[in-house]
């Protein structure tokens, strides 16, 4: 029983303490002068099949309702159902834009340079122009805004967080789209990674046009065809 209690306890300490997102990184922008800060991440950079999409989201505190302030989190932390409300929710209170960059872009350029150019698209798609962009990962890519990475930018900042939310809602409703067409796969389920299943439907249903034939897997498929 006291085992019981001190276990539950470090987990509500650890939960108390854990790092979620919020406006810190927004606010040191504005304190350097900077307005309408975009928050930009992607989603399907490691998918085996299907386009890397990007969201960009500019948020401002003054108008996010209740609920975003709380629940907006790194997409991959959050359940389909958590996602798909959040994302639901966004467009009352932020602007929003999307960027998508196929498997034809992936395979010419790669995905790093591919997944730059979906977060552009992203940025260009948003009705409010930024002033500053703040992007998730290691790499700014280049863009006609200043701005700046942030490493694990999906779990520190509230709009990155928003951002990781539209690009991973938008693409795996896109590949839910694919397998009603492109069926046996599971994309629908695994979104294009490489699961037993997708490698199993692979060795016995082949390669398709929205497979990414430059990455490694796929391309020791063809090499047996």
């Amino acid at each position: 029983m006291q085992l019981t209690i001190i276990l539950l306890g470090k987990r509500i300490q650890k939960k108390k303490f854990q790092k979620v997102p919020d406006f810190s990184v927004e606010n040191s922008a504005r304190s350097k002068g900077h307005f309408f800060i975009a928050g930009v991440d992607e989603a399907g950079r490691g998918s085996w099949a299907g386009p890397v999409v990007a969201g960009a989201v500019i948020l401002e505190a003054d108008n996010l309702i209740p609920p975003l302030r709380s629940e907006l989190d790194d997409s991959k932390k959050l359940t389909v159902r958590k996602r798909q409300t959040l994302f639901e929710m966004l467009p009352t209170c932020a602007s929003i834009g999307v960027g998508i960059a196929d498997v034809n872009e992936i395979d010419r350029l790669n995905i790093l340079e591919a997944s730059f150019l979906a977060m552009a698209r992203a940025i260009s798609d948003l009705p409010q122009k930024p002033g500053y962009v703040i992007v998730d990962g290691n790499k700014v890519p280049d863009l006609p805004y200043p701005g700046e990475y942030v490493v694990k930018g999906d779990s520190r900042s509230l709009s990155i967080a928003a951002a990781s939310i539209v690009a991973k809602v938008t693409r795996d409703n896109i590949m839910v789209n694919l397998a009603k067409t492109f069926t046996g796969y599971g994309w629908e389920r695994n979104a294009g990674y490489g699961t037993q299943e997708h490698k199993m439907a692979l060795e016995r249903l082949g390669v398709t046009q929205h497979h990414r034939k430059s990455y490694a897997p796929i391309i020791k498929i063809l090499s047996k065809s």
